[in-house]
């Protein structure tokens, strides 16, 4: 994994960083992260757990609702309130990085735009791009060494999903 990259909150009260790079990137335009992110859309880093480590200060989670029904939980600073990360699900064992939120962001290109059904019309995909209405199937879509590095930090939790 060797690599690090930094990131932090808009008021630097919070600092991490994300030992590697994540598994796959996200760029969801569903209606839940545009009202959250006051944005068209959020982008997401998912990496390991314990990928992530804190190097100043202590985000604190809000709970929030989503479509599904499975927990969802935004990781903020207390002083700004930017997000950090999400868990999805309360794994435990993946987080939801807002590469927003790193300081080397423009590295970081989405490997799928998903929930593009509630995309905002004036954004423009890219030409090639894995586009998604909805979700996609992660075994079909995801690199071979994601999946594996997926499926060992499951295991290592001892994680049914």
């Amino acid at each position: 994994m060797g690599e690090s990259f930094e990131g932090g909150c808009f008021c630097g009260k919070i600092r991490y960083r994300m030992h590697g790079r994540p598994m796959f990137i996200h760029c969801c335009h569903c209606t839940d992260c545009q009202r959250q992110t006051g944005s068209a859309f959020a982008i997401n880093a998912l990496i390991e757990a314990d990928l992530v480590e804190l190097a100043e200060g202590e985000p604190v989670a809000v709970a929030m609702k989503t479509d599904s029904g499975h927990p969802h939980d935004i990781y903020r600073c207390p002083e700004c309130r930017t997000a950090l990360w999400s868990d999805y699900g309360r794994r435990g064992w993946m987080l939801f990085i807002r590469v927003s939120t790193l300081d080397r962001r423009a590295e970081f290109e989405p490997d799928a735009h998903i929930f593009t059904r509630s995309k905002v019309p004036w954004v423009t995909l890219p030409e090639g791009a894995n586009v998604f209405e909805e979700y996609y199937s992660t075994k079909a879509l995801w690199p071979a060494g994601s999946l594996a590095r997926r499926e060992a930090a499951r295991m290592k939790a001892g994680a049914e999903r």
